[in-house]
Order: C-alpha cells, then structure tokens, then sequence
C-alpha cells in the first residue's frame, strides 16, 4: 500500500482526479480525519474537507504509472 497527502483545489481538479483513479483496477481511498472515501467517486470526494491536504492510500504496490499521472496533486 502506498500513501500520499494531495491538494485538490479546484472542481476541475477533482474531475480530472477521478478520470484518472477510475483507470486503474487498484482500491484507492482518500481521508479526511475520521471520514474515509472510496476517491472513485466524485460525490465522496466532494463531501470531504477541500480546503486542506487530504491523505491518498492505494491498495497497490505497483502503482508508478498512477503515481506519474497525479504527481501534480501530491503535496
């Protein structure tokens, strides 16, 4: 499992975050203190607080291509 902090400022962001976790088969979950969302699903994401960094965990070890394609997320 690999684990990350990302940002995702704007709603364009988001979108463009969630065409590119639902590329891969791998689980990936984002959290905000106590809650935890599948970052699959836009309506999820967008119940989380924005405003701070939010923490990244994929279910993978192998995940070097979908770490290249949200580098510009991770803080």
């Amino acid at each position: 499992m690999k684990s990350f902090n990302i940002m995702l400022r704007s709603i364009n962001d988001v979108k463009d975050f969630v065409n590119i976790v639902n590329k891969y088969e791998f689980d990936v979950d984002l959290s905000s203190g106590r809650y935890v969302v599948d970052a699959k699903s836009i309506m999820g994401i967008f119940s989380l607080d924005l405003s701070k960094p939010i923490k990244l965990e994929a279910h993978t070890d192998e995940c070097d291509d979908f770490i290249k394609e949200i580098e510009r997320f991770i803080v």
